[in-house]
This record gives structure tokens, C-alpha cells and sequence, in this order.
């Protein structure tokens, strides 16, 4: 069983056993903060949904509108007049084939990889190297896409892909502690709303089931599911 530090049980204790509203709950957490380092804010939504299910799967992307406070090195595989418009876009490493075959060697010095269709054949052959770390370029994330220069500066943005868990639950980053309260609260309402709208039509009852925001090391705050969804 993990140890509960000091700083963790003083910072719970200012938490009242109550839901809180979005923007309320993010002033407190902004207020209970303890770590030595600029903490990520994130979002945990359990769904009322069954991932087992095809057609109940929630997944996508949303572009946060004040972003993530730390730009992602972005690996792009592409090839003719789509490496050089990847570069323009700031992409940190781009090309073909020899891309490939690095990746297969073991480099992974990379947060983002998009790739053009014509390369997939190629990519495809990295499915359990890139998969299991989430990085596999998919069409449905808008990581496959002849548009490399637009997914690109996505990515640079602030573009968060999400997708549910076997347990039901989305878990995703909103910003940094120390981002404006206002802006950290958009950022939340932003992703919230994303994940509302991607409700799969096959689901009945409730869909929002609980919220909870919390930094990297601090304890969670339960957020009144009413506030994202009012169904």
C-alpha cells in the first residue's frame, strides 16, 4: 500500500466531502498545491458506458483553447512535398522509411507521431511498439492524414486525444497549475464538452457518472457531474 505523505493528508483535509463546482473545484486545487514542480491539472470522467461494446466506445480530440504549457516534439513519417510541409509546421523529426526503421530500432524520443495514408503500410509495422504507448497514428485522431502541416500545429496547440478505459473511465490532461484560473477552467469546460458531445447514441441512462479533477501528486476533488451534462 503506498504511503500517504504529510503534504498529501494536510492538502485532502482542506477538501469538503461535497461535490464542487468545475471552476470552484480548480480555485482549490490551484490553493492546495504542494509540489516542487509545475503540476499537470487533469480531468477523470467515469462514463456510463460498457467499452466492450463496439458501439459504446468514446474516443476523440479536442484542441484546448489555452493549451497544455508544454509543446509536444512531434515525429512525422511522410514523404515528397509532405516532409518539407511538416517541417514549415514544426515538426521536431520528419521522414520515411529510414523514420521507420529507427523507431523499429528503438527510438521513441518523441510525445506525437502523424503520418500521411500512403505511409501506413509502412507504420503499420509498428503497432506494438507505438500502440501500447498510445502514440499509433490513427485516421479517427486526425493523426493520419495527408493535412501533416494542420496536424501538426494541432498537436503544438494543445490537441488532447482521449479515449475510455476498460473500466469506463477517461483520464486527461487540462494545463498546468500555475495557468491562470480562468484559463484553466475554459480548458475543462472545453474538454468536458467534447466528451458530452461524443456520447455513442447506443447509451441509455445516465452518461456522465462522476467527475473528479486533481494534479500530479495531489488528492482528487469530485466535481458536480450536473455541471458537464445535464442528463
Amino acid at each position: 500500500m503506498a504511503r500517504v505523505t504529510r503534504n498529501y493528508r494536510q492538502a485532502a483535509e482542506q477538501i469538503e466531502p461535497r461535490p464542487y463546482a468545475v471552476d470552484e473545484a480548480i480555485s482549490a486545487l490551484q490553493k492546495i498545491t504542494f509540489a516542487k514542480f509545475d503540476e499537470t491539472v487533469e480531468i477523470h470522467m467515469r462514463l456510463g458506458v460498457d467499452p466492450k461494446h463496439a458501439d459504446q466506445m468514446v474516443r476523440g480530440t479536442v484542441v484546448l483553447p489555452n493549451g497544455l504549457g508544454k509543446s509536444k516534439s512531434v515525429c512525422v513519417i511522410a514523404s515528397g512535398e509532405k516532409v518539407r510541409e511538416a517541417e514549415q509546421a514544426g515538426a521536431e523529426f520528419v521522414g520515411g522509411e529510414d523514420l521507420v526503421e529507427k523507431i523499429r530500432g528503438g527510438w521513441l524520443d518523441f510525445d506525437a507521431c502523424i503520418s500521411t495514408p500512403d505511409m501506413m503500410k509502412s507504420v503499420g509495422k509498428l503497432g506494438r511498439i507505438l500502440g501500447p504507448r498510445g502514440l499509433m497514428p490513427n485516421p479517427k485522431t486526425g493523426t493520419v492524414t495527408f493535412e501533416v502541416g494542420k496536424a501538426v500545429e494541432e498537436v503544438k496547440a494543445g490537441k488532447v486525444e482521449y479515449r475510455v478505459d476498460k473500466g469506463g473511465v477517461i483520464h486527461a490532461p487540462v494545463g498546468r497549475v500555475s495557468f491562470e484560473h480562468a484559463k484553466l477552467v475554459e480548458n475543462a469546460r472545453v474538454l468536458a464538452e467534447s466528451i458530452v458531445k461524443a456520447r455513442p447514441s447506443a447509451v441509455k441512462g445516465k452518461y456522465v457518472r462522476s467527475v473528479t479533477v486533481a494534479t500530479t501528486m495531489g488528492p482528487g476533488i469530485d466535481v458536480d457531474p450536473a455541471s458537464v451534462d445535464a442528463k
